[in-house]
């Protein structure tokens, strides 16, 4: 199914090819994936020469449908796809991450039902994917100690959400599932891709060469935001002083009190409209502060070795100014072996690369074997699949 879904191989002669398997196991794989409706023939391909006509294969778009939650602190980007990878409807939800997870939640449950209905889609298999700007727990369901999101240590947001839509819940990293999508949207396979994402936070998503998050043994890689500036003595609410986050993040550059409460969320506002503006104090604080976040940058480039490096988040989508600082620190600093296939860019997918991440995975997840099990033991025998 991965094959087809990324048009790797879309016939069954491809995925014998690129599969290396015989063609009566590719036969017999193919069986249940055609009963559960999961796989369906898209036409013909050609003949080359003397060869025979070849029928295409596809991912059934009415299989079922993935929901995508990327949250920020301020906001939640929701979507419902099917699996042809097409967006049937979707919103963005005002949410403050500062109330707590179940008034948060409550907002993406409603905004879900809401999309799904209006999509017609209420009754279609789901699987849903959220991502949260914090650390993960995978294991368990849950973000652990997130510095921007008091009362959300240890709560089971997967449980949660399982249990109101009725179906299998995955939760990631906001910015892992911005590394995924703008991974999986290049024309062919290239890596390691890091995502910066610079916004209230600074954190950055990994993904390998083969196209895998790299999350670390719990879940912690990427977590830049609270590596060390020399020099800076800043509080982070980590509870830490002089972390990246505390140093050159938007909350830091427009002068945060934590203790004003939503009166901090205007604040950032105020200073992005300031930033995009051009204003002369806002484009030096951040060219001042910037290269605190190449040097990181460099470091990563030093482990990682990534080919591409992608800068992404609201600081970077006011102002060209930081990427163009990332850049001359990066390729000022770091060696030119590492640097020599380096390329450092914007986001193709602009601030959507979170959802179509979260599709990937969403898609991943409902194509396992132990999902298409679930699906077969659903049908009866001789029956064929209803919607």
């Amino acid at each position: 199914m991965k094959l087809i879904a990324s048009r790797a191989a879309v016939t069954k002669a491809d995925i014998v090819r690129v599969s290396g398997l015989a063609r009566t196991t590719v036969d017999n794989a193919l069986a249940p994936l055609f009963t559960t409706g999961a796989v369906r023939h898209a036409g013909i391909r050609p003949a080359v020469g003397r060869g025979r006509p070849a029928e295409e294969l596809e991912i059934a778009p009415t299989y079922g449908v993935v929901l995508v939650a990327d949250c920020g602190v301020r906001a939640a980007k929701l979507a419902v796809f099917d699996f042809g990878q097409q967006v049937l409807a979707s919103s963005q939800v005002p949410i403050d991450l500062s109330r707590g997870p179940q008034p948060v939640l409550d907002d993406v449950i409603a905004g879900f039902t809401d999309l799904v209905e209006k999509a017609g889609v209420a009754d279609a298999p789901r699987t849903a994917v959220i991502g949260l700007p914090g650390p993960v727990d995978q294991r368990h369901g849950a973000v652990v100690r997130p510095p921007l999101m008091p009362g959300w240590d240890g709560f089971g947001v997967v449980a949660a959400l399982s249990e109101a839509l009725g179906c299998q819940v995955l939760i990631e990293n906001d910015v892992n599932l911005r590394a995924l999508g703008e991974q999986r949207v290049l024309s062919e396979a290239i890596g390691p891709l890091v995502y910066l994402k610079c916004g209230t936070g600074i954190g950055s998503g990994l993904v390998t060469a083969d196209g895998m998050l790299l999350h670390g043994a719990d879940g912690a890689a990427g977590d830049i935001g609270h590596v060390r500036v020399v020099g800076s003595d800043d509080p982070c609410p980590c509870g830490n002083t002089g972390c990246l986050e505390a140093y050159a993040s938007l909350r830091a550059l427009a002068g945060v009190d934590d203790s004003e409460g939503e009166a901090s969320s205007e604040q950032v506002e105020q200073f992005l409209d300031v930033l995009r503006a051009r204003d002369a104090r806002a484009v030096a604080l951040l060219r001042d502060r910037a290269p605190a976040i190449g040097e990181v940058v460099v470091s990563l480039v030093h482990v990682l070795n990534p080919a591409i490096v992608v800068v992404g988040g609201a600081m970077a989508a006011a102002t060209d100014d930081l990427l163009a600082a990332v850049r001359s620190v990066v390729y000022q600093r770091s060696l030119p072996l590492a640097t020599r296939n380096l390329t450092i860019t914007g986001p193709q997918l602009g601030d959507d690369s979170g959802l179509y991440g979260g599709l990937a995975l969403g898609l991943e997840a409902a194509m396992e074997p132990a999902a298409l099990h679930d699906r077969l033991a659903a049908l009866r025998p001789g029956r064929r699949r209803s919607r």
